[in-house]
């Protein structure tokens, strides 16, 4: 069973779920997941776990992330996005500068009301489902955090479109902060094209094309401790390890701290635990001076 972590651009018209199900036949396993979904018509970096790393990716999909996209002013969708059905348009007339202006105004913590099409549970019923019903529900905002929003290009049309680079918190829907910023400039408005440029520390550079991914996984493998490089990273020796494999707390003198310096660091302070090989055996998280185990890989010896 292969291990380890691939960096897919994922095509357009793929689910996220159609990546992960080749990639099951093509690996002939059936651990396999991925690390955060793209929408169908969505293109761009998609973490896909393979065998044990598929424990690890609660570590990554918490990850910030960063897009292209195109806003489309004066035309709103049922779904948000250029897949839906067009439900309202109007004549709509933007300048650059009046949406740099409105851009502005959505970077920092910002609050979102999950599209219908969302995958969240309301009332034990996922949106995407009640959607397809026809049914629409109330849904509490979301709190999510705008990075960075730059506005690279604006087309005067008609209908008017924006390019637009977003950097964001994990959880945040671009789709909706496409309409939002429509609304922002008092009409309606749609996400027009979406590519997803980073995941966490990984971008479109470390992405490799779904058709080269299947025709030789192993080379474009990457270990489970590479997958959370940007952990803060302890090493234990055998003793150590065998403390780790049984999953018992790990205090001061059974570690020593690694001299790389972390990427983006996880949320939660975690910390990946390598042996002398510099083996991933687990991920731990601070308890005071005591590390304690959260996901164990290794195998008991």
């Amino acid at each position: 069973m292969l291990d380890g972590l691939l960096v897919v651009d994922k095509p357009a018209g793929w689910t996220s779920h159609d990546v992960v199900a080749r990639l099951r036949r093509v690996v002939g396993q059936k651990r396999v997941g991925h690390a955060g979904t793209l929408d169908p018509d969505a293109t761009g970096v998609l973490l896909v776990g393979l065998g044990r790393v598929t424990r690890l990716l609660q570590f990554l999909q918490t990850q910030s992330k960063a897009y292209d996209a195109t806003v489309v002013f004066g035309v709103a969708t049922d779904t948000l996005d250029a897949a839906g059905t067009v439900v309202s348009s109007e004549p709509m007339e933007v300048t650059a500068e009046q949406v740099a202006a409105a851009a502005v105004t959505f970077v920092g913590d910002i609050e979102q009301v999950p599209p219908m099409v969302s995958a969240v549970k309301i009332g034990g019923r996922r949106l995407h489902e009640l959607a397809r019903e026809g049914k629409e529900v109330e849904r509490p905002p979301r709190p999510v955090t705008i990075y960075r929003l730059e506005v690279e290009n604006v087309d005067p049309g008609p209908p008017p479109t924006a390019t637009i680079t977003v950097e964001c918190s994990s959880g945040t829907y671009i789709r909706t902060l496409a309409s939002d910023l429509g609304a922002a400039l008092g009409g309606p408005a749609h996400l027009g094209v979406l590519r997803r440029t980073r995941v966490g520390d990984y971008t479109l550079a470390d992405a490799t094309p779904l058709e080269v991914v299947e025709s030789d996984p192993e080379a474009v493998l990457r270990t489970p401790a590479q997958a959370v490089g940007h952990l803060r990273r302890v090493r234990v020796g055998s003793a150590g390890a065998r403390h780790v494999e049984v999953g018992r707390p790990l205090t001061p003198g059974d570690w020593s701290e690694e001299s790389s310096v972390p990427g983006e660091t996880a949320r939660g302070g975690e910390v990946a635990v390598v042996d002398d090989t510099g083996e991933l055996l687990a991920v731990y998280e601070p308890d005071g001076d005591t590390l304690r185990p959260t996901v164990v890989v290794a195998a008991a010896s």
